[in-house]
């Protein structure tokens, strides 16, 4: 996914240094080529040769360093992106104060690549009125941050600055290279995850939804700028802590919430897996076991269908469907009989896999789109919310 693409990582003098190994060699495995600039306190946390084992690159650490070849200006030249992981508040304040003291700061004040910032510090640091105008200042001028988790911290105060996964840092660095916070403004509501309807204290009932699919296009939409509510059932993966959350347990209380929240979003993309049917009773002890147990069911309330009656003017309405047969004909019968504006129609066959095949489909538009299911998220995001600004 990073085939060709040239990153310069930027590691600050702080405790989270050591995590930045770790994001060196994911983005070497896929396909970048990384150079490293280390600052001098970085290198009291790590050392540069394991850097440069791993990335198989350059790792610099001084401004004037005769056995290297590489300047300041080249580096700022070579870069698509330059990432600062982990971020200190005295390299952020460094920058938003125009300060080029050092090869690192330097080196960003020569670049035109996009910069992104990966804070990590003492939480009362964070929120220190300083550091919080240095960091919306360069955000105004065009930067980008991912704010930090909240947590024990290394400093032994719990709250927010603690290095965020890896693997979620990622998703932001993808997203940068191609898109800038296009979709600021914008407020969306988002549904993920397989319902589990109770039969039991122990049991209930499910589908084979992992919820992947809703859970990538809450990050793009967040990560691209928009405000993102994200409702989800049962998912087959952790939700980051940026994204605004709320988890339902079963079908009526997905509806409930949704209904809820449904008037304060321009957009509303539907991809739970909801149960069409629950269980007509619940059993609030354990049924024990004999010969055969026989369930009676009853319909649930169809979310889709009544977000479809009371759309508000102006307001977009994506559903997605699931089938094992006749996609595009299901599909686009639902799309009519729900009132929507789109949808995205996909095989069984491909639930629950990393990668995806969507077709999207409009009473004007048919377009196939693939690849991992973040991909294909911004590939909706292209295709429906954003379509005016192509």
């Amino acid at each position: 996914m990073l085939n060709n693409r040239n990153i310069l990582l930027g590691i600050t003098g702080g405790i989270a240094a050591y995590k930045a190994v770790d994001l060196a060699g994911k983005l070497t495995k896929m396909g970048a080529k990384i150079k490293t600039i280390m600052t001098q306190n970085a290198c009291e946390f790590v050392s540069p040769l394991t850097l440069r084992s791993i990335t198989h690159q350059p790792v610099i650490t001084k401004m004037f360093d005769l056995n290297s070849e590489i300047e300041h200006i080249s580096l700022a030249d070579w870069a698509d992106i330059i990432v600062i992981a982990p971020a200190t508040a005295n390299i952020i304040g460094k920058v938003a104060s125009g300060i080029a003291d050092d090869i690192l700061s330097t080196t960003i004040m020569a670049s035109t690549a996009p910069v992104f910032f990966v804070p990590a510090m003492n939480g009362h640091m964070y929120v220190n009125p300083i550091v919080k105008a240095n960091i919306n200042k360069l955000t105004e001028l065009g930067y980008f941050f991912m704010e930090p988790e909240a947590g024990m911290l290394a400093c032994g105060y719990e709250g927010k600055g603690r290095y965020p996964k890896n693997r979620e840092i990622l998703y932001f660095l993808l997203t940068f290279l191609e898109y800038k916070r296009d979709l600021t403004g914008k407020t969306i509501l988002i549904t993920a995850g397989a319902s589990q309807e109770k039969i039991d204290p122990i049991r209930f009932i499910s589908n084979r939804s992992s919820g992947k699919m809703g859970l990538a296009l809450a990050r793009a939409a967040h990560i691209r700028g928009a405000k993102v509510k994200f409702i989800h059932s049962n998912i087959n993966d952790e939700v980051p802590e940026y994204l605004d959350s709320y988890q339902t347990n079963d079908a009526k209380e997905m509806y409930d919430t949704v209904m809820k929240e449904s008037s304060k979003a321009e957009t509303i993309i539907m991809v739970a897996a909801v149960a069409d049917y629950a269980p007509a009773q619940y059993s609030k002890q354990k049924i024990k076991k004999s010969d055969d147990l026989i369930l009676n069911f009853k319909k649930t309330k169809d979310i889709l269908y009544d977000l479809g009656k009371k759309k508000k003017t102006g307001q977009m309405l994506i559903g997605f469907a699931a089938e094992s047969e006749k996609i595009k004909q299901n599909a686009l019968m639902k799309l009519k009989k729900k009132n929507l504006d789109f949808i995205c129609a996909n095989d069984l066959k491909v639930t629950g896999k990393d990668d995806t095949k969507i077709l999207l489909l409009s009473s004007k538009q048919e377009i196939e789109l693939s690849g991992s299911k973040f991909s294909v998220a911004h590939q909706i995001l292209d295709s429906t919310i954003n379509i005016n600004k192509k």
